[in-house]
C-alpha cells in the first residue's frame, strides 16, 4: 500500500494501480473509489499513518494514551463521573497511586485530562476532547 495525494492535496491510500486509473481508500471516511491516475502523486507518508489519521483528532488520541484496558476504563470511568478526587480515585479502582499518577500523566499529555480541585482536595476533570472521545467509542 502507498500513500497519494489528490489534485486537491488530500491524503489518500492506494489500494491497487492499473494502467489509466487507481482505486484508492479515503481514510477520513473509509470509501474507496477509481481516479484517474493522472491525478494522483505519490508522497513519503507512511500508509499506516495516513489510515490512523482518518480517526478524529480525540478518538485517536485516547486510543494511543491507553496502553491497556484498565487505562480505558479510567478514562470512560472519568468521563462518566466528572471532576474526581485523586485519592478517591486511588481508593476506588485496584491502581496504585504511581500507576494511577502515571497514566494521569499520559492524559494530561494527551489533552484528556485536566487537574482541577474537587472539594478542596486536588483532582482530575475530563476535557471535552475526553468527552468526545469516550461517546464515539461508545
Amino acid at each position: 500500500m502507498q500513500t497519494v495525494t489528490n489534485d486537491d492535496g488530500h491524503r489518500l491510500l492506494l489500494v491497487k494501480r492499473s494502467s489509466e486509473s487507481s482505486l484508492v481508500r479515503d481514510p477520513d471516511t473509509g470509501e474507496e473509489s477509481y481516479r484517474p491516475n493522472e491525478s494522483l502523486s505519490a508522497v513519503d507518508d507512511p500508509p499506516l499513518a495516513a489510515a490512523a489519521d482518518g480517526l478524529a483528532g480525540p478518538v485517536r488520541r485516547a486510543v494511543l494514551a491507553c496502553p491497556d484496558d484498565r487505562a480505558l476504563g479510567l478514562l470512560v470511568e472519568l468521563v462518566d463521573r466528572g471532576p474526581t478526587a485523586a485519592e478517591t480515585l486511588t481508593a476506588a479502582y485496584d491502581l496504585c497511586e504511581s500507576d494511577l499518577h502515571g497514566l494521569l500523566a499520559e492524559f494530561r499529555a494527551a489533552g484528556l485530562v485536566r487537574e482541577t480541585t474537587v472539594a478542596g482536595r486536588p483532582g482530575y476533570a475530563p476535557t471535552d476532547d475526553a468527552d468526545t472521545a469516550v461517546e464515539r467509542l461508545r
